[in-house]
C-alpha cells in the first residue's frame, strides 16, 4: 500500500512539474492514430498540422486572445514607417519585429501594396506598380520571412455588402448581400469595364510576377470576387466561377500561382467545397484558406443574395471541408472569416469583430482535432 501511495505521489509530482513548465498540453502525450489508407501509424498533430491565424494588426484587441488561444500566426498588412515605402526593407523588417515582440509569427500579407487600379485596369503606371510588387515580394520573403500573399482582382470596388446588421441567431449581427440593392448605383468614373480587358490585364500581371515568385518561393494566392456577381457599377467581375479559377491556373501553371480557398464564395458559386479542395489539392495550388460559412438566399448560381452566419450553421459541410484539407495534407495558414458581431460588441468592423473570431476558432479547432485523430483518408 505504501509503495502504491509513493508511486502515486511521484507520478503526481512529475505531472505537476510538466504542467508548470509547458502547460497541460505538453504534459499529455498525443496518441498516434492509424491511417485507414496505409495501415501505418500517423502521428497526431495539433490543428491538423495547419497554421491557425487571425486577420489583425499589432494593436488589435484580438492579439492577447490570440496568444491565449494558441493562434500564433498573423495575417496583416505592412506597418507604416516614416520615410519608407511599404515594400522597402525598413518597413517590412519593422513589421516583422513588431509581431515578434507580440510572440506571433507574421505569416500572410492580405491586400498587398502596389497592386491597384493601374494594374487591374491596365492603365498608365501599371508597369511601375508591377515592378514595385515584385520588389515587395522579394523583400517580404527576405526581410519578413513571409511567403504567402493574398490578393484579388476586384478593381475600384472590392469586398461589398448591402447590409451589415442583418439579425442572426440570438440577435447576432450578420453581413448580407442582395444584388437587387446594387443595381441602381451609378457607374464609376472608369465607365464600363469588360471581362475581356480584365482577363488581358490579369494575364499580363501573372506572366510578369509568377516567374519571379517561383524564384523566391512566394505563394501568390488569388481570392475570389466577393460578391461573386457579374458586375458592380459597370465594372465586370471575372473571378466569380470555379471555371474562371481553372483558367487562371492554366495561364502560368505553378504552385506559386495559387488560390485563396475562400469557402464562402466558392460555395456561392455552386461548388461542393470538400470535392473542390481535393481537386485543387491534387494540383497543390491551395496556399491559404478562409474558413467561413454562408447561406444562399437566392436559389441562383452564382448566388445573388446571401447572408453570412456562424461557422456551425449555413450550407457548407464544415466537417467534411476540414477533412478534405487534412486529407490533401494542407499545412498552410488558415483563418476564420466574416464572423457575426456578438452581444456586447460594437459593429464598427462588420464581419471582423473579436468575439465571433474566438467562437469560430474554437469550433474550427474542434473540427481539426476530430479529423486529425480519426486519421482517415478518402
Amino acid at each position: 500500500m505504501k509503495d502504491s501511495r509513493r508511486t502515486f505521489i511521484k507520478k503526481s509530482a512529475s505531472l505537476a512539474a510538466a504542467m508548470s513548465i509547458g502547460g497541460i498540453g505538453s504534459a499529455m502525450p498525443s496518441s498516434p492514430v492509424i491511417s485507414k489508407q496505409t495501415g501505418k501509424i500517423k502521428p497526431y498533430m495539433k490543428d491538423a498540422g495547419m497554421k491557425f491565424a487571425f486577420l489583425m494588426g499589432p494593436t488589435s484587441p484580438k492579439v492577447p486572445f490570440a496568444r491565449q488561444m494558441g493562434v500564433l500566426h498573423s495575417v496583416s498588412g505592412v506597418e507604416r514607417i516614416p520615410d519608407a515605402k511599404d515594400w522597402d526593407p525598413k518597413a517590412i523588417t519593422a513589421t516583422k519585429e513588431i509581431w515578434a515582440k507580440e510572440g506571433i509569427k507574421w505569416t500572410v500579407v492580405e491586400g498587398p501594396p502596389s497592386l491597384g487600379t493601374q494594374t487591374k485596369l491596365g492603365l498608365a503606371g501599371k508597369d511601375e506598380e508591377i515592378s514595385n510588387f515584385i520588389t515587395f515580394m522579394k523583400n517580404l520573403k527576405q526581410y519578413g520571412d513571409v511567403d504567402v500573399i493574398c490578393y484579388n482582382w476586384m478593381p475600384v470596388i472590392s469586398w461589398a455588402r448591402t447590409q451589415t446588421d442583418r439579425p442572426g441567431r440570438g440577435g447576432a449581427l450578420m453581413t448580407a448581400f442582395d444584388y437587387e440593392d446594387m443595381k441602381g448605383k451609378p457607374i464609376t468614373q472608369y465607365g464600363e469595364i469588360s471581362k475581356e480587358s480584365l482577363w488581358k490585364n490579369l494575364e499580363y500581371f501573372l506572366k510578369a510576377v509568377v516567374p519571379e515568385a517561383e524564384k523566391i518561393g512566394m505563394n501568390l494566392s488569388l481570392h475570389p470576387d466577393d460578391p461573386q456577381v457579374n458586375s458592380i457599377q459597370g465594372i465586370s467581375r471575372i473571378m466569380n466561377t470555379v471555371e474562371s479559377f481553372d483558367r487562371m491556373l492554366d495561364i502560368v501553371p505553378s504552385k506559386y500561382n495559387g488560390i485563396t480557398m475562400c469557402q464562402g464564395n466558392f460555395s456561392l458559386m455552386g461548388a461542393d467545397i470538400p470535392a473542390l479542395v481535393r481537386r485543387w489539392g491534387k494540383r497543390d495550388v491551395i496556399n491559404f484558406v478562409h474558413f467561413r460559412s454562408i447561406q444562399d438566399l437566392s436559389g441562383a448560381i452564382p448566388s445573388t443574395k446571401f447572408t453570412e452566419c456562424f461557422h456551425d450553421e449555413g450550407q457548407i459541410d464544415m466537417y467534411q471541408a476540414m477533412k478534405a484539407y487534412y486529407d490533401i495534407g494542407f499545412n498552410g495558414p488558415l483563418r476564420p472569416d466574416h464572423v457575426p458581431t456578438m452581444f456586447g460588441e460594437t459593429n464598427e468592423r462588420p464581419g471582423y469583430m473579436t468575439l465571433g473570431n474566438l467562437y469560430a476558432t474554437g469550433y474550427i479547432r474542434g473540427l481539426a482535432e476530430s479529423v486529425a485523430k480519426d486519421g482517415s483518408k478518402s
